[in-house]
Protein backbone atom coordinates (compact mmCIF):
# COMPACT_ATOMS: atom_id res chain seq x y z
CA UNK A 1 0.00 0.00 0.00
CA UNK A 2 1.68 3.35 -0.98
CA UNK A 3 1.51 6.95 1.13
CA UNK A 4 -1.28 8.32 -0.97
CA UNK A 5 -3.57 4.39 -0.31
CA UNK A 6 -2.70 5.16 2.70
CA UNK A 7 -3.73 8.76 2.72
CA UNK A 8 -7.21 7.86 0.97
CA UNK A 9 -8.13 5.48 3.66
CA UNK A 10 -6.97 7.84 7.02
CA UNK A 11 -9.08 10.51 4.90
CA UNK A 12 -12.14 8.18 5.04
CA UNK A 13 -11.27 6.85 8.75
CA UNK A 14 -11.33 10.52 9.62
CA UNK A 15 -14.47 11.76 7.55
CA UNK A 16 -16.57 8.33 9.45
CA UNK A 17 -15.25 9.40 12.57
CA UNK A 18 -16.48 13.35 12.24
CA UNK A 19 -19.78 11.80 10.93
CA UNK A 20 -20.02 9.96 13.92
CA UNK A 21 -19.18 12.67 16.26
CA UNK A 22 -21.26 15.32 14.77
CA UNK A 23 -24.65 12.62 14.35
CA UNK A 24 -23.67 12.09 18.12
CA UNK A 25 -23.67 15.48 19.17
CA UNK A 26 -26.65 16.27 16.94
CA UNK A 27 -28.49 12.81 18.40
CA UNK A 28 -27.96 14.48 21.91
CA UNK A 29 -28.34 18.77 21.05
CA UNK A 30 -31.96 17.63 19.44
CA UNK A 31 -32.96 15.47 22.51
CA UNK A 32 -32.14 18.27 24.56
CA UNK A 33 -33.60 20.88 22.52
CA UNK A 34 -36.96 18.30 22.45
CA UNK A 35 -36.78 18.30 26.22
CA UNK A 36 -37.05 22.47 26.79
CA UNK A 37 -39.10 22.54 24.06
CA UNK A 38 -41.74 20.20 25.57
CA UNK A 39 -41.08 21.95 29.27
CA UNK A 40 -42.01 25.42 27.46
CA UNK A 41 -44.74 23.46 25.99
CA UNK A 42 -46.13 22.07 29.12
CA UNK A 43 -45.92 25.62 30.92
CA UNK A 44 -47.55 28.08 28.05
CA UNK A 45 -50.43 25.07 28.07
CA UNK A 46 -50.51 25.05 32.29
CA UNK A 47 -50.28 29.15 32.00
CA UNK A 48 -53.41 28.81 29.02
CA UNK A 49 -54.86 26.79 31.69
CA UNK A 50 -55.07 29.24 34.55
CA UNK A 51 -56.43 31.95 31.63
CA UNK A 52 -59.01 30.20 30.88
CA UNK A 53 -59.53 29.35 34.65
CA UNK A 54 -59.61 33.20 35.41
CA UNK A 55 -62.09 33.28 32.25
CA UNK A 56 -64.46 31.30 33.59
CA UNK A 57 -64.16 33.47 37.15
CA UNK A 58 -64.64 36.86 35.05
CA UNK A 59 -67.73 34.79 33.63
CA UNK A 60 -69.33 33.29 36.57
CA UNK A 61 -68.09 37.14 38.29
CA UNK A 62 -70.38 38.82 35.19
CA UNK A 63 -73.37 35.89 35.83
CA UNK A 64 -73.59 36.92 39.60
CA UNK A 65 -73.57 40.81 38.65
CA UNK A 66 -76.54 40.18 36.11
CA UNK A 67 -78.39 38.48 38.67
CA UNK A 68 -77.61 41.39 41.38
CA UNK A 69 -78.89 43.51 39.18
CA UNK A 70 -82.12 42.38 38.55
CA UNK A 71 -82.31 41.43 42.19
CA UNK A 72 -81.90 45.38 42.62
CA UNK A 73 -84.38 46.14 40.10
CA UNK A 74 -87.03 43.47 41.48
CA UNK A 75 -85.96 45.83 44.88
CA UNK A 76 -87.13 48.70 43.57
CA UNK A 77 -90.51 47.62 41.47
CA UNK A 78 -91.47 45.90 44.83
CA UNK A 79 -91.04 49.40 46.48
CA UNK A 80 -93.01 51.01 43.86
CA UNK A 81 -95.90 48.20 44.02
CA UNK A 82 -95.90 48.78 47.76
CA UNK A 83 -96.21 52.14 47.40
CA UNK A 84 -99.29 52.10 45.07
CA UNK A 85 -100.92 49.79 47.26
CA UNK A 86 -99.92 52.24 50.13
CA UNK A 87 -102.09 54.86 48.36
CA UNK A 88 -105.18 52.76 47.36
CA UNK A 89 -108.38 53.68 49.31
CA UNK A 90 -110.13 50.55 47.59
CA UNK A 91 -107.68 47.63 49.16
CA UNK A 92 -109.40 47.02 52.26
CA UNK A 93 -107.25 43.76 52.94
CA UNK A 94 -103.69 45.20 52.88
CA UNK A 95 -101.16 44.19 55.36
CA UNK A 96 -100.34 48.09 55.97
CA UNK A 97 -97.68 46.70 58.62
CA UNK A 98 -95.84 44.22 55.64
CA UNK A 99 -96.57 47.51 52.98
CA UNK A 100 -94.30 49.91 55.79
CA UNK A 101 -91.96 47.33 56.34
CA UNK A 102 -91.13 47.12 52.74
CA UNK A 103 -91.11 50.55 52.04
CA UNK A 104 -88.57 51.48 55.26
CA UNK A 105 -86.49 48.22 54.12
CA UNK A 106 -84.68 49.86 51.18
CA UNK A 107 -81.58 50.68 52.67
CA UNK A 108 -79.58 50.44 49.96
CA UNK A 109 -81.08 51.61 46.43
CA UNK A 110 -80.26 54.74 45.87
CA UNK A 111 -83.66 56.66 44.22
CA UNK A 112 -85.50 59.73 43.59
CA UNK A 113 -89.35 60.36 43.49
CA UNK A 114 -90.59 63.36 41.04
CA UNK A 115 -94.19 64.03 40.48
CA UNK A 116 -95.62 64.09 36.64
CA UNK A 117 -94.03 67.45 35.66
CA UNK A 118 -90.69 66.26 37.11
CA UNK A 119 -90.23 68.08 40.52
CA UNK A 120 -88.61 66.41 43.10
CA UNK A 121 -90.36 64.80 45.98
CA UNK A 122 -88.22 62.70 47.89
CA UNK A 123 -85.13 60.48 47.48
CA UNK A 124 -83.69 57.60 49.88
CA UNK A 125 -80.23 56.23 50.20
CA UNK A 126 -78.32 59.17 48.17
CA UNK A 127 -74.90 60.20 48.90
CA UNK A 128 -74.93 63.73 50.77
CA UNK A 129 -71.19 63.84 52.11
CA UNK A 130 -69.22 66.99 50.72
CA UNK A 131 -72.55 67.90 49.21
CA UNK A 132 -72.83 71.86 48.94
CA UNK A 133 -75.34 72.15 46.58
CA UNK A 134 -78.54 69.79 47.05
CA UNK A 135 -80.46 71.18 43.77
CA UNK A 136 -77.44 70.75 41.73
CA UNK A 137 -76.47 67.28 43.57
CA UNK A 138 -80.79 66.14 42.70
CA UNK A 139 -80.45 67.09 39.20
CA UNK A 140 -77.28 65.67 38.27
CA UNK A 141 -78.34 62.61 40.09
CA UNK A 142 -81.75 62.24 37.75
CA UNK A 143 -79.55 62.44 34.81
CA UNK A 144 -77.88 59.93 35.62
CA UNK A 145 -80.03 57.54 37.06
CA UNK A 146 -82.26 58.41 33.74
CA UNK A 147 -79.25 56.77 31.81
CA UNK A 148 -78.78 54.15 34.02
CA UNK A 149 -82.16 52.89 34.14
CA UNK A 150 -85.72 53.54 32.58
CA UNK A 151 -87.73 55.58 35.08
CA UNK A 152 -90.53 53.36 37.38
CA UNK A 153 -93.88 54.96 36.88
CA UNK A 154 -95.99 54.94 40.27
CA UNK A 155 -100.24 55.27 39.44
CA UNK A 156 -101.87 56.94 42.01
CA UNK A 157 -105.83 57.30 42.02
CA UNK A 158 -107.48 59.81 40.14
CA UNK A 159 -105.09 59.35 37.12
CA UNK A 160 -102.27 60.78 39.07
CA UNK A 161 -98.83 59.91 38.47
CA UNK A 162 -95.08 59.95 40.10
CA UNK A 163 -92.15 59.07 38.79
CA UNK A 164 -89.34 56.72 40.36
CA UNK A 165 -86.25 57.09 39.21
CA UNK A 166 -82.84 54.83 40.32
CA UNK A 167 -79.04 53.60 39.93
CA UNK A 168 -77.73 50.51 41.52
CA UNK A 169 -76.52 50.86 45.01
CA UNK A 170 -72.99 51.62 46.23
CA UNK A 171 -72.46 48.20 47.14
CA UNK A 172 -72.93 47.22 43.92
CA UNK A 173 -71.41 49.43 42.06
CA UNK A 174 -68.13 48.84 44.35
CA UNK A 175 -68.51 45.18 43.34
CA UNK A 176 -69.15 46.13 39.61
CA UNK A 177 -65.96 47.84 39.63
CA UNK A 178 -64.33 45.49 41.24
CA UNK A 179 -65.37 43.69 37.99
CA UNK A 180 -64.14 45.51 35.58
CA UNK A 181 -60.55 45.70 37.06
CA UNK A 182 -60.51 42.01 37.02
CA UNK A 183 -61.20 42.13 33.35
CA UNK A 184 -58.68 44.51 32.78
CA UNK A 185 -56.14 42.39 34.96
CA UNK A 186 -56.65 39.83 32.88
CA UNK A 187 -56.06 41.18 29.63
CA UNK A 188 -53.01 42.81 31.34
CA UNK A 189 -52.12 39.42 32.69
CA UNK A 190 -52.25 37.69 29.28
CA UNK A 191 -49.67 39.78 28.28
CA UNK A 192 -47.53 40.34 31.19
CA UNK A 193 -47.50 36.84 32.44
CA UNK A 194 -47.14 35.14 28.96
CA UNK A 195 -43.13 35.08 29.79
CA UNK A 196 -40.96 34.91 26.89
CA UNK A 197 -43.68 33.16 24.79
CA UNK A 198 -45.19 35.75 22.24
CA UNK A 199 -48.96 36.34 22.25
CA UNK A 200 -51.54 38.00 20.47
CA UNK A 201 -55.46 38.54 21.93
CA UNK A 202 -57.85 39.26 19.67
CA UNK A 203 -61.48 39.43 19.56
CA UNK A 204 -63.98 36.93 18.27
CA UNK A 205 -63.82 37.98 14.43
CA UNK A 206 -60.20 38.93 14.48
CA UNK A 207 -60.58 42.70 13.80
CA UNK A 208 -59.15 44.22 16.99
CA UNK A 209 -56.07 43.27 18.95
CA UNK A 210 -57.27 43.85 22.65
CA UNK A 211 -53.59 42.82 23.59
CA UNK A 212 -50.51 41.67 22.63
CA UNK A 213 -46.78 40.59 24.08
CA UNK A 214 -43.26 39.82 23.08
CA UNK A 215 -44.23 40.72 19.59
CA UNK A 216 -43.09 44.16 17.35
CA UNK A 217 -45.77 46.54 17.23
CA UNK A 218 -45.08 47.30 13.51
CA UNK A 219 -46.21 43.69 13.12
CA UNK A 220 -49.81 44.52 14.90
CA UNK A 221 -50.25 47.90 13.33
CA UNK A 222 -49.80 46.33 9.67
CA UNK A 223 -53.26 44.09 8.83
CA UNK A 224 -51.06 41.64 5.98
CA UNK A 225 -48.01 40.99 8.66
CA UNK A 226 -50.89 40.66 11.62
CA UNK A 227 -52.83 37.80 9.24
CA UNK A 228 -49.53 35.71 8.19
CA UNK A 229 -48.48 36.38 12.05
CA UNK A 230 -51.96 35.00 13.59
CA UNK A 231 -51.81 32.00 10.65
CA UNK A 232 -48.13 31.07 11.65
CA UNK A 233 -49.34 31.00 15.22
CA UNK A 234 -52.11 29.12 14.59
CA UNK A 235 -50.19 26.51 12.69
CA UNK A 236 -47.92 25.83 15.75
CA UNK A 237 -50.26 26.20 18.83
CA UNK A 238 -54.03 25.47 18.64
CA UNK A 239 -55.65 29.37 19.77
CA UNK A 240 -57.18 29.08 23.00
CA UNK A 241 -60.91 31.07 23.24
CA UNK A 242 -61.53 32.69 25.90
CA UNK A 243 -65.56 33.42 27.19
CA UNK A 244 -66.22 36.69 29.44
CA UNK A 245 -69.60 35.87 29.88
CA UNK A 246 -71.09 38.68 28.60
CA UNK A 247 -71.49 37.19 24.91
CA UNK A 248 -68.50 38.15 24.15
CA UNK A 249 -65.24 36.26 23.59
CA UNK A 250 -61.66 36.51 22.38
CA UNK A 251 -59.19 34.52 21.26
CA UNK A 252 -55.42 33.94 22.32
CA UNK A 253 -52.96 33.10 19.75
CA UNK A 254 -49.14 32.03 20.89
CA UNK A 255 -46.08 30.81 19.49
CA UNK A 256 -42.74 29.08 20.66
CA UNK A 257 -40.61 31.52 22.25
CA UNK A 258 -37.54 33.25 20.35
CA UNK A 259 -35.51 31.27 23.04
CA UNK A 260 -36.69 27.58 22.24
CA UNK A 261 -36.51 28.79 18.19
CA UNK A 262 -32.32 29.33 19.05
CA UNK A 263 -32.13 26.16 20.72
CA UNK A 264 -33.70 24.78 17.35
CA UNK A 265 -31.06 26.46 15.16
CA UNK A 266 -28.28 26.41 17.29
CA UNK A 267 -27.26 23.08 16.32
CA UNK A 268 -27.13 23.81 12.88
CA UNK A 269 -25.57 27.34 13.05
CA UNK A 270 -22.93 25.30 15.79
CA UNK A 271 -21.80 22.72 13.00
CA UNK A 272 -21.84 25.31 10.55
CA UNK A 273 -19.43 27.21 12.19
CA UNK A 274 -17.12 24.64 13.08
CA UNK A 275 -17.61 23.37 9.67
CA UNK A 276 -16.56 26.88 8.36
CA UNK A 277 -13.57 26.75 11.12
CA UNK A 278 -12.53 23.70 9.43
CA UNK A 279 -12.77 24.45 6.06
CA UNK A 280 -10.75 27.77 6.57
CA UNK A 281 -7.96 25.63 8.81
CA UNK A 282 -8.05 22.93 5.83
CA UNK A 283 -7.60 26.02 3.32
CA UNK A 284 -4.72 27.54 5.80
CA UNK A 285 -3.15 24.25 5.92
CA UNK A 286 -3.61 23.01 2.63
CA UNK A 287 -1.65 25.83 1.74
CA UNK A 288 1.03 25.90 4.16
CA UNK A 289 1.74 22.24 3.02
CA UNK A 290 1.15 23.31 -0.95
CA UNK A 291 3.49 26.22 -0.02
CA UNK A 292 6.59 23.36 1.80
CA UNK A 293 6.00 21.66 -1.47
CA UNK A 294 6.71 24.30 -3.67
CA UNK A 295 10.07 25.10 -1.29
CA UNK A 296 10.75 21.46 -1.76
CA UNK A 297 10.18 20.96 -5.45
CA UNK A 298 12.30 24.04 -6.05
CA UNK A 299 15.40 23.58 -3.47
CA UNK A 300 15.44 19.78 -5.09
CA UNK A 301 15.62 21.06 -8.79
CA UNK A 302 18.07 23.86 -8.50
CA UNK A 303 20.19 21.26 -6.70
CA UNK A 304 20.11 18.88 -9.41
CA UNK A 305 20.72 21.24 -12.08
CA UNK A 306 24.01 22.49 -9.94
CA UNK A 307 24.51 19.26 -9.80
CA UNK A 308 24.22 17.72 -13.35
CA UNK A 309 25.84 21.01 -14.17
CA UNK A 310 29.21 20.89 -12.89
CA UNK A 311 30.19 17.65 -13.69
CA UNK A 312 28.62 18.24 -17.46
CA UNK A 313 30.53 21.21 -17.96
CA UNK A 314 33.75 19.09 -17.38
CA UNK A 315 32.57 16.32 -19.99
CA UNK A 316 31.97 18.98 -22.61
CA UNK A 317 35.38 20.29 -22.33
CA UNK A 318 36.56 16.88 -22.64
CA UNK A 319 34.52 15.94 -25.54
CA UNK A 320 36.27 18.66 -27.54
CA UNK A 321 39.50 17.38 -26.50
CA UNK A 322 38.24 13.80 -27.95
CA UNK A 323 36.75 14.98 -31.42
CA UNK A 324 40.28 14.15 -33.43
CA UNK A 325 41.16 11.24 -31.29
CA UNK A 326 37.67 9.37 -31.94
CA UNK A 327 34.95 7.98 -34.52
CA UNK A 328 33.04 10.99 -36.06
CA UNK A 329 30.22 8.61 -35.77
CA UNK A 330 30.57 8.37 -31.95
CA UNK A 331 31.40 12.01 -31.65
CA UNK A 332 28.00 12.94 -33.18
CA UNK A 333 25.99 10.42 -30.73
CA UNK A 334 28.02 12.07 -27.29
CA UNK A 335 27.63 15.40 -28.74
CA UNK A 336 23.83 14.16 -28.99
CA UNK A 337 24.22 13.03 -25.56
CA UNK A 338 25.59 15.99 -23.95
CA UNK A 339 23.24 18.27 -25.49
CA UNK A 340 20.20 16.26 -24.42
CA UNK A 341 21.97 16.84 -20.88
CA UNK A 342 22.35 20.52 -21.08
CA UNK A 343 18.38 20.22 -21.92
CA UNK A 344 17.78 18.56 -18.42
CA UNK A 345 20.18 21.09 -16.79
CA UNK A 346 18.40 23.77 -18.33
CA UNK A 347 14.64 22.70 -17.45
CA UNK A 348 15.83 21.72 -13.91
CA UNK A 349 16.95 25.28 -13.67
CA UNK A 350 13.78 26.74 -14.67
CA UNK A 351 11.45 24.76 -11.82
CA UNK A 352 11.21 27.74 -9.16
CA UNK A 353 11.77 30.29 -11.91
CA UNK A 354 9.28 32.54 -13.70
CA UNK A 355 9.20 31.15 -17.58
CA UNK A 356 9.45 33.50 -20.33
CA UNK A 357 6.12 32.74 -22.53
CA UNK A 358 6.07 33.23 -26.19
CA UNK A 359 3.99 32.63 -29.20
CA UNK A 360 5.14 28.74 -30.33
CA UNK A 361 3.59 26.75 -33.25
CA UNK A 362 2.02 23.98 -30.73
CA UNK A 363 2.01 21.44 -34.06
CA UNK A 364 5.89 21.58 -34.37
CA UNK A 365 6.58 21.37 -30.22
CA UNK A 366 4.08 18.16 -30.18
CA UNK A 367 5.94 16.86 -33.10
CA UNK A 368 8.99 17.65 -31.74
CA UNK A 369 8.57 16.08 -28.47
CA UNK A 370 7.27 12.92 -29.66
CA UNK A 371 9.81 12.51 -32.43
CA UNK A 372 12.19 12.35 -29.83
CA UNK A 373 10.11 9.61 -27.91
CA UNK A 374 9.28 7.88 -31.17
CA UNK A 375 13.31 7.13 -31.65
CA UNK A 376 13.59 5.99 -28.31
CA UNK A 377 11.19 3.79 -27.97
CA UNK A 378 9.85 0.33 -29.40
CA UNK A 379 8.97 -0.15 -33.24
CA UNK A 380 5.19 -1.02 -31.92
CA UNK A 381 4.28 1.76 -30.52
CA UNK A 382 2.58 4.83 -33.16
CA UNK A 383 2.77 8.25 -32.62
CA UNK A 384 0.32 10.30 -34.36
CA UNK A 385 -0.47 14.26 -33.87
CA UNK A 386 -3.43 15.77 -35.62
CA UNK A 387 -3.69 19.16 -36.30
CA UNK A 388 -6.43 21.49 -38.86
CA UNK A 389 -4.43 21.86 -41.72
CA UNK A 390 -6.20 25.00 -42.00
CA UNK A 391 -4.61 26.57 -39.03
CA UNK A 392 -1.59 27.79 -37.85
CA UNK A 393 -2.14 27.20 -34.12
CA UNK A 394 0.18 28.78 -31.80
CA UNK A 395 -0.28 29.44 -27.88
CA UNK A 396 2.06 31.21 -25.28
CA UNK A 397 4.32 28.38 -24.02
CA UNK A 398 8.16 27.65 -23.00
CA UNK A 399 9.58 25.32 -25.66
CA UNK A 400 11.63 23.11 -23.14
CA UNK A 401 9.19 23.05 -20.18
CA UNK A 402 6.68 21.89 -22.60
CA UNK A 403 8.40 19.70 -24.30
CA UNK A 404 9.06 17.41 -20.89
CA UNK A 405 5.74 17.80 -20.25
CA UNK A 406 4.90 15.63 -23.46
CA UNK A 407 7.81 13.30 -23.09
CA UNK A 408 6.36 12.96 -19.46
CA UNK A 409 3.05 11.70 -21.12
CA UNK A 410 4.30 9.59 -23.40
CA UNK A 411 6.56 8.03 -20.81
CA UNK A 412 3.96 7.14 -19.07
CA UNK A 413 1.63 5.90 -22.20
CA UNK A 414 4.33 3.51 -23.13
CA UNK A 415 4.61 2.38 -19.52
CA UNK A 416 1.33 1.64 -19.48
CA UNK A 417 0.98 -0.18 -23.01
CA UNK A 418 3.45 -2.56 -22.40
CA UNK A 419 5.61 -1.20 -25.36
CA UNK A 420 2.95 -1.72 -27.99
CA UNK A 421 0.10 0.37 -29.14
CA UNK A 422 -0.65 3.91 -30.17
CA UNK A 423 0.11 7.35 -28.89
CA UNK A 424 -2.47 10.75 -30.38
CA UNK A 425 -2.06 13.53 -30.12
CA UNK A 426 -5.39 15.72 -31.05
CA UNK A 427 -5.30 19.60 -31.28
CA UNK A 428 -7.76 22.39 -31.63
CA UNK A 429 -9.37 25.73 -30.35
CA UNK A 430 -12.21 27.45 -29.01
CA UNK A 431 -13.00 30.53 -27.11
CA UNK A 432 -9.05 31.67 -27.30
CA UNK A 433 -7.45 28.93 -26.22
CA UNK A 434 -5.83 25.30 -27.21
CA UNK A 435 -7.18 22.03 -26.38
CA UNK A 436 -4.75 19.66 -26.80
CA UNK A 437 -5.67 15.88 -26.20
CA UNK A 438 -2.70 13.03 -25.83
CA UNK A 439 -4.58 9.73 -25.49
CA UNK A 440 -3.65 6.19 -25.41
CA UNK A 441 -4.43 2.77 -25.44
CA UNK A 442 -3.19 1.55 -22.56
CA UNK A 443 -4.54 -0.31 -19.68
CA UNK A 444 -6.02 2.82 -18.04
CA UNK A 445 -6.66 4.58 -14.38
CA UNK A 446 -8.90 2.74 -11.93
CA UNK A 447 -11.57 5.70 -10.73
CA UNK A 448 -10.88 5.39 -7.36
CA UNK A 449 -6.79 6.63 -8.17
CA UNK A 450 -8.46 9.81 -10.72
CA UNK A 451 -7.76 12.34 -8.12
CA UNK A 452 -4.30 11.37 -6.91
CA UNK A 453 -2.57 10.45 -10.21
CA UNK A 454 -1.01 14.00 -9.78
CA UNK A 455 -0.30 13.62 -6.10
CA UNK A 456 3.45 13.70 -5.36
CA UNK A 457 4.82 9.85 -5.03
CA UNK A 458 2.08 8.27 -7.00
CA UNK A 459 3.33 5.62 -9.58
CA UNK A 460 2.22 2.47 -10.53
CA UNK A 461 5.92 0.87 -10.71
CA UNK A 462 7.87 -1.17 -9.09
CA UNK A 463 10.58 1.61 -9.28
CA UNK A 464 10.20 5.24 -9.51
CA UNK A 465 9.40 8.34 -7.32
CA UNK A 466 6.04 8.86 -9.07
CA UNK A 467 6.85 12.60 -9.18
CA UNK A 468 6.43 12.84 -13.45
CA UNK A 469 3.15 13.55 -12.90
CA UNK A 470 3.32 16.05 -10.52
CA UNK A 471 6.17 18.22 -12.31
CA UNK A 472 4.10 17.98 -15.43
CA UNK A 473 0.94 19.25 -13.56
CA UNK A 474 2.93 22.05 -12.12
CA UNK A 475 4.24 23.08 -15.36
CA UNK A 476 1.06 23.42 -17.12
CA UNK A 477 -1.40 24.90 -13.77
CA UNK A 478 1.83 27.38 -12.45
CA UNK A 479 4.04 28.14 -14.95
CA UNK A 480 1.82 28.06 -18.13
CA UNK A 481 -1.66 29.21 -16.15
CA UNK A 482 -3.25 26.58 -18.00
CA UNK A 483 -5.32 23.25 -17.39
CA UNK A 484 -4.27 19.54 -17.23
CA UNK A 485 -6.67 16.77 -16.12
CA UNK A 486 -7.86 13.31 -17.04
CA UNK A 487 -10.71 13.66 -19.64
CA UNK A 488 -11.59 9.92 -19.49
CA UNK A 489 -9.96 6.90 -18.49
CA UNK A 490 -11.39 3.17 -18.71
CA UNK A 491 -9.78 0.04 -17.46
CA UNK A 492 -7.83 -2.15 -20.62
CA UNK A 493 -8.95 0.87 -23.25
CA UNK A 494 -6.81 3.55 -22.55
CA UNK A 495 -6.38 7.23 -21.05
CA UNK A 496 -6.44 10.97 -22.16
CA UNK A 497 -5.04 13.73 -20.83
CA UNK A 498 -6.58 16.99 -21.65
CA UNK A 499 -4.03 20.33 -22.00
CA UNK A 500 -5.80 23.52 -22.13
CA UNK A 501 -3.09 26.62 -23.06
CA UNK A 502 -4.27 30.22 -23.93
CA UNK A 503 -3.51 31.26 -26.95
Amino acid sequence: MNIYSKKQLWKRILVIVALIIVGVSLWYTNGLVQKIAEEERQKVELWAEAIQKKANLVKVTGELFEQLGEEETKKVKLWVEATEIAVDNDNTFTDLTFISSVLRNNTTVPVILVDDEGNFKEERNLDWENVTDSARYIHEQLQFMALAHTPIPISYPGDFKEYLYYKDSRIFSDLKNVFDDLQESFISEVVINSASVPVILINSDSTKVIGFGNVDSSIIKDADLLEDMLASMADENEPLKVDYGDNSTSVIYYSDSFLLTQLKLYPIFQFAIIGLFMFVAYLMFSTARRVEQNQVWVGMSKETAHQLGTPLSSLLAWMELLKDKIDPSVSKEIDKDLSRLLTITDRFSKIGSTPVLEPQNVAEILGNAMGYMKTRSSSKVKFTVNVPHEKNIMAKLNVQLFEWVIENLCKNAIDAMGGSGSITADVSTKSGQVIIDISDTGKGIPPGKLKTVFEPGYTTKKRGWGLGLSLTKRIIDIYHSGKIFVKRSEVNKGTTFRIVLNQ
